[in-house]
C-alpha cells in the first residue's frame, strides 16, 4: 500500500469518526496557534522597532561621558564616571571629525519640566527644552510638518528662535500647525519666535516625544548653561555597514579633544542607537523560548488525546486489520497506515493553527502599524511539531495494531 493510499484511509477514518477526529484536531490547532501566532506577534513588534530604529538611524551612535545615565560596569565594579562633555568639547569634536559620509550633531537636555504660554494659553508643566544644533532633527528621525528646520547662522548666533513637537500645536494652536508658524510663545520668561513644527513621533519608552521644544544650541547655552552641562554628541554614518570604523575612528578623536594620555582609559562612552533594540532582541529570545514551552504543554496534552483516539482505533478496527492480514498485509504495512493516521490528524490541526497564528500576527501588525512578514520559519517549526507529534502518538497504537495476531483478529467481535 503506496503513501497515497494511506492518505485516503487515514482520511476515510478521520470522517467516520469525525467529531472525536475533530476534537483532537482542534486542540492541536490550539496549540500551534500559540507557536505560531505569538512567535509572529513578537517578530512583527521586533520589525516595526526595527524600522523605528533604522529611521533613527541604526547608523548613528551618541558619546556620553563614562558611568553617565546607564551606568557602566567592568567586572562588577561601578566604572569611575567621566567628566561632562561640556560646550567647548562638543564643539572642539564638531569641528575635528572628518570621518568620510558622516555627520555630527549636538544637543542637550535645558529642562523637563516646563510650561509654553501663547497669549492666554499655556501648556502643562511636563514639557521639555532642548539645545540643538543645525543637525539634530535629520539624525534623530524628526520631520518638520510645517516651517523649517534652524539654519547655521540661526545656531551660532543663538537666536530666539523656536521649533514646537506636536503636542504643543494641539494645546496651543487649536491642532492647526500652519497658525504657530511665526507666532511669538513663552518659555518661562523668555520669548521665542516659531519657525518650525514637528511632525508627531509619539512615546518612548520613557516620555513622549511630541512634549519637546527645540532652541538653537547656543540660546540654550545662554540661558540654562553653567560650567559643567554635559553636551550629547551624535553622529550618523550614511552607510550603517562602515559604523564600527566610524565609532573607531570617533574614539581617537575624543581622546584627543579629551587630551587623554596612552595609559589613560577612555573617559567616556560611545552607544550606538541599536543597544536598545538588542536589549529587546534578548528578551523576546526569552518570550519566544516561553511561548515555545507553554505550545509545547498544549501539544503535549493534544498527543495525550490523539494516542488514545488511535487506540480506540484500533480496538474497533481489529477485524478489519485482521482481513488485511490475511490478504497479506505485513506487519510494516498495518504500522504504516495507523502512524499515517495519526499524522494526518496532526498536519491538518496543523494547517488549521498556522493560519489562525498568520491571521494573529497580522492583526497584531495592524494595530501597531507595524510591517508584517510572512512567519516561514514558524510555519515549518509547526509542521515539523506536528508530524513529531503524530509519530510520537501514533507509534504505539500502530505498534500494537501491527503485532495483532490474523487469526484471533478475524474471530473478534
Amino acid at each position: 500500500m503506496n503513501i497515497i493510499e494511506n492518505i485516503k484511509v487515514a482520511l476515510a477514518s478521520i470522517r467516520a469518526n469525525f467529531l472525536r477526529a475533530t476534537l483532537t484536531l482542534l486542540i492541536i490547532a490550539v496549540g500551534i496557534t500559540c507557536l505560531v501566532g505569538i512567535l509572529t506577534a513578537i517578530d512583527t513588534i521586533l520589525f516595526s522597532m526595527s524600522d523605528s530604529f533604522n529611521r533613527m538611524g541604526a547608523n548613528t551612535f551618541n558619546i556620553y561621558p563614562s558611568g553617565d545615565n546607564m551606568r557602566s560596569r567592568n567586572g562588577g565594579k561601578e566604572a569611575k564616571k567621566g567628566d561632562a562633555i561640556d560646550f567647548r568639547t562638543a564643539m572642539e569634536f564638531k569641528d575635528s571629525y572628518g570621518y568620510k559620509g558622516a555627520k555630527v550633531s549636538l544637543y542637550t537636555f535645558c529642562k523637563w519640566n516646563s510650561t509654553i504660554k501663547y497669549k492666554d494659553k499655556k501648556t502643562n508643566p511636563n514639557m521639555r527644552v532642548a539645545g540643538i544644533d543645525e543637525n539634530y532633527l535629520s539624525a534623530s528621525a524628526y520631520d518638520i510638518e510645517v516651517g523649517r528646520n534652524f539654519s547655521v547662522n540661526e545656531v551660532e548666533n543663538g537666536d530666539h528662535k523656536i521649533i514646537l513637537g506636536a503636542e504643543l500645536v494641539d494645546v496651543l494652536f487649536d491642532k492647526k500647525a500652519e497658525k504657530a508658524i511665526n507666532q511669538i510663545v513663552r518659555v518661562g520668561n523668555t520669548r521665542y519666535k516659531v519657525v518650525g513644527v514637528l511632525k508627531s513621533k509619539g512615546s518612548s519608552m520613557t516620555a513622549s516625544n511630541d512634549r519637546r521644544v527645540f532652541i538653537p544650541l547656543l540660546n540654550a547655552k545662554r540661558y540654562y548653561g553653567y560650567a559643567d552641562r554635559n553636551y550629547t554628541v551624535m553622529t550618523a554614518v550614511t552607510d550603517p555597514t562602515t559604523i564600527e570604523d566610524a565609532i573607531a575612528n570617533a574614539t581617537g578623536v575624543m581622546r584627543n579633544v579629551r587630551k587623554l594620555k596612552a595609559v589613560e582609559e577612555n573617559d567616556f562612552e560611545i552607544r550606538k542607537s541599536d543597544g536598545i533594540l538588542e536589549t529587546l532582541k534578548d528578551i523576546t529570545t526569552e518570550l519566544r523560548l516561553g511561548t515555545i514551552a507553554i505550545a509545547l504543554m498544549t501539544l503535549f496534552g493534544a498527543a495525550i488525546g490523539l494516542m488514545n483516539i488511535m487506540l480506540v482505533s484500533v480496538t474497533e478496527r481489529t477485524k478489519e486489520i485482521g482481513i488485511r492480514k490475511a490478504i497479506g498485509a505485513t506487519r510494516f504495512n498495518i504500522l504504516f497506515q495507523f502512524l499515517m493516521e495519526a499524522i494526518v490528524i496532526t498536519i491538518l490541526g496543523g494547517i488549521v493553527g498556522i493560519i489562525l497564528g498568520i491571521i494573529v500576527g497580522f492583526l497584531v501588525a495592524f494595530f501597531i502599524k507595524g510591517r508584517f512578514v510572512v512567519p516561514v520559519n514558524w510555519m515549518i517549526l509547526g509542521m515539523v511539531v506536528c508530524i513529531v507529534v503524530g509519530v510520537i502518538s501514533g507509534l504505539y497504537p500502530a505498534l500494537k495494531a501491527s503485532r495483532l495476531d490474523p487469526i484471533e483478529s478475524l474471530r473478534y467481535e
